[in-house]
C-alpha cells in the first residue's frame, strides 16, 4: 500500500509531460553600498528596472544586463550573505573581445583573457588556465573576469553556438564525454554552416 508521501511526492511530481517552467528571474546580489553598487551597475550599462524603498530598512534596486530575461537585485534588506560572497557570475557573450572591450571603455576594470584548454572547467582546477583566446575560438571556450566594488566576482564567457544536450542520447548531458561529444557537433556545424551563431 502506498503511502501517505508517496501520493504526495507523485502529486507534487505530475506526468513528466506536464512539467512546470521554472525560470530564474533574479540573482541577489550582496552589497556593502547601495548608492555604490547603483552606480557600478549602471555604468555597466545594464537596464534599471526598480529603485524601490519603504524606509531605512528596506531599499531593492534590480537592473538587466541587455539582452538578459535574468536581473540581478541589491540592496538593504534584501539579503543576509556576505558583501562580496557572490562568485562565478556567469555573463554570456557572442563577442568577449568586443565585451572586455566596452567595459574598459566605461571604466571597468576587466581582467585579461583567458581559456582552459580542458574545455569548461576553469572554476574547478584554475591550474590549467591559459592567457588569451582560446585557440579555435570554440563556443564556451574564452573568459574574462571582473568583479563589483564590494568585490563580487563576474564571470564573461564567450558562446557562438549553444549546447542544447547530449547529441547523442538526445538527452541531458551527464558527463564530460558527452560533454566533449556536444562541442565537437557544436564545431562542426558552426564550421560548415549548418549551426547559426547566437546573436546579441
Amino acid at each position: 500500500m502506498n503511502s501517505p508521501q508517496s501520493h504526495i511526492e507523485a502529486t507534487m511530481e505530475g506526468p513528466r509531460s506536464q512539467r512546470i517552467e521554472m525560470k530564474i528571474e533574479v540573482i541577489v546580489i550582496p552589497v556593502s553600498d547601495v548608492v555604490r553598487a547603483k552606480h557600478f551597475y549602471g555604468e555597466l550599462g545594464w537596464r534599471l528596472d526598480l529603485d524601490i524603498a519603504t524606509g531605512e530598512d528596506y531599499r531593492a534596486v534590480q537592473f538587466t544586463p541587455p539582452g538578459s530575461s535574468c536581473s540581478i537585485m541589491f540592496g538593504r534588506g534584501i539579503t543576509t550573505a556576505a558583501p562580496g560572497s557572490a562568485q562565478n557570475l556567469h555573463l554570456i557573450v557572442p563577442d568577449i573581445v568586443a565585451a572586455r572591450t566596452q567595459l574598459l571603455e566605461r571604466g571597468i576594470k576587466v581582467g585579461e583573457l583567458f581559456h582552459d584548454p580542458g574545455g569548461l572547467f576553469h572554476h574547478v582546477d584554475r591550474r590549467c588556465i591559459r592567457n588569451g583566446l582560446q585557440p579555435q575560438r570554440h563556443s564556451y571556450g574564452s573568459y574574462a573576469s571582473f568583479c563589483d566594488p564590494d568585490g563580487n566576482g563576474w564571470v564573461f564567457q564567450e558562446v557562438t553556438v549553444r549546447l542544447l544536450g547530449d547529441v547523442d542520447t538526445g538527452g541531458t548531458l551527464t558527463s564530460v564525454n558527452g560533454l566533449l561529444r556536444a562541442l565537437r557537433h557544436a564545431e562542426t556545424e558552426l564550421a560548415t554552416g549548418v549551426g547559426k551563431p547566437l546573436r546579441s
